[in-house]
């Protein structure tokens, strides 16, 4: 593999409010992280209303969880919704709302609710992450274009962020585990509610949390993506290989795809941007997966704000095994009565086309959990400005890691009502399943794409 020189000397990035600024803290500012902020930066203190001190967050798996890719018991299966918002009380709930939540109220008045719960601040990373973002805080920069980063690895690169661009790469990099397998489906539901299951598994090594790597061995690689087509039928046997560089402006991501009809294995063309995901009937574009990803270079990044909203969270009865994905999966959107909503700090980052740049969005702004830098809410505008679509991770805590991620992935088209979910797992076996061995050097290579595309 050729070896970049991403740790280009150089950094110029424009901060929050167009002030210069460098990219690291002092050790000073970054001793923050062990007193007033917690380890990856937020707020350790509530706001004395509904939202608590954070106490470390839930690093001890349920009572009943038994091994990794079991499932997860509910932690708080003795919790009740505190009220629920609807299309009646929207109004007096809507200073903690987004936009996009809004138009989800709007668009489908007789059915869309968000059953809000006591706020439980279970976001927890291991001891190792905490140790790593803090020496980031005090080194991490942007390289020169701010596509990528430099002297950044294992942990939140700019826990105390002092701009969107290093927002955005925050959530980019955040926390997700070293190596996981997962079986699961995605589907684009219509106007009607009527869907077809696309079902893959999944394997990915997370390169910029890999132990046995270092900063220098990191090659511009983020992360490496494996995937098999299970079902349907007329899809089985193909693959797709990912490897997800850092810098995408310097080495765009490069891809193979294998397809089991010919038998062989070609190089795909580069995914970025607004190029349309064929499995999700153009409700998701390459980088709206995983709420954002890819290059930053065609936007202006802006940290507007931190403020208040309430947001998808511990969302384990959404993810329980006793659900089909019939009951989840109704006309308009998911169903609500399985979805939990929390009263969470986010940083709300707003990211605006480029004068001469190309995208289908216009202006998208970005609400990131504080406790994990993950947007868990992006709301999405068009051409004309018009808010088109909403999406929202529903996140929770893999307590065996742990991490707090999402458990669904839900991106809404308002304009045209239909909407396209990724992660169902309910009707699988199992679950993620983190315990896995990390593969060798050869598992993530095109040259072994077709003989396991053909299992």
């Amino acid at each position: 593999m050729k070896k970049h020189n991403w740790v280009a000397a150089g950094v110029l990035v424009l901060a929050a409010f167009s002030q210069l600024t460098t990219a690291a803290v002092s050790v000073q500012q970054a001793e923050r992280l062990k007193g007033e902020l917690t380890p990856l930066g937020a707020e350790r203190a509530g706001n004395g209303k509904d939202i608590p001190v954070w106490r470390g967050g839930v690093s001890v798996p349920a009572l009943d969880y038994k091994k990794s890719g079991q499932h997860h018991p509910n932690p708080y299966p003795q919790d009740k919704p505190l009220f629920v918002i609807t299309a009646d009380n929207v109004e007096t709930h809507k200073e903690f709302l987004t936009d996009g939540q809004l138009a989800l109220f709007k668009t489908y008045p007789d059915t869309f609710k968000m059953p809000i719960y006591q706020t439980r601040r279970s976001a927890a990373a291991p001891e190792w992450i905490y140790e790593n973002t803090y020496k980031n805080a005090i080194r991490a920069e942007l390289n020169q274009n701010g596509a990528g980063l430099r002297y950044a690895y294992g942990g939140i690169p700019f826990p105390i962020a002092k701009n969107g661009l290093e927002a955005i790469w925050n959530h980019i990099t955040r926390w997700r585990g070293v190596f996981f397998s997962r079986r699961s489906s995605e589907v684009a539901v219509q106007k009607d509610g009527g869907f077809s299951l696309v079902t893959v598994q999944q394997d990915i090594l997370f390169n910029y949390y890999n132990p046995t790597a270092t900063i220098d061995e990191l090659n511009n690689i983020l992360f490496y993506y494996l995937s098999f087509t299970k079902a349907p039928a007329r899809l089985a046997g193909g693959a797709v290989l990912v490897h997800e560089t850092i810098d995408q402006v310097e080495e765009s991501r490069q891809a193979w795809g294998y397809n089991a009809g010919q038998r062989r294995v070609r190089r795909a063309p580069n995914l970025a941007y607004d190029t349309p995901i064929a499995a999700a009937d153009g409700l998701r574009y390459a980088d709206d997966t995983d709420m954002y990803n890819g290059a930053p270079d065609r936007y202006d990044w802006k940290l507007v704000e931190k403020k208040e909203i309430y947001i998808p969270y511990n969302n384990y009865d959404l993810s329980s095994k006793q659900l089909t994905y019939k009951e989840i999966l109704k006309p308009g959107h998911i169903n609500p009565d399985h979805t939990r909503y929390e009263k969470h700090r986010v940083w709300v980052v707003e990211a605006t086309l480029k004068e001469g740049a190309r995208h289908v969005y216009n202006k998208r702004r970005f609400f990131l959990d504080e406790d994990t830098w993950g947007i868990a809410v992006a709301d999405q505008y068009d051409s004309a400005g018009d808010l088109w679509r909403v999406s929202m991770a529903y996140l929770k805590n893999y307590y065996e890691l742990p991490v707090t991620w999402t458990t669904l992935d839900v991106f809404h088209d308002v304009k045209a009502r239909r909407y396209h979910v990724q992660g169902l797992d309910n009707e699988e076996r199992s679950t993620v399943d983190f315990s896995l061995d990390l593969p060798n050097d050869q598992y993530f290579t095109p040259s072994a794409l077709r003989r396991r595309g053909k299992r």
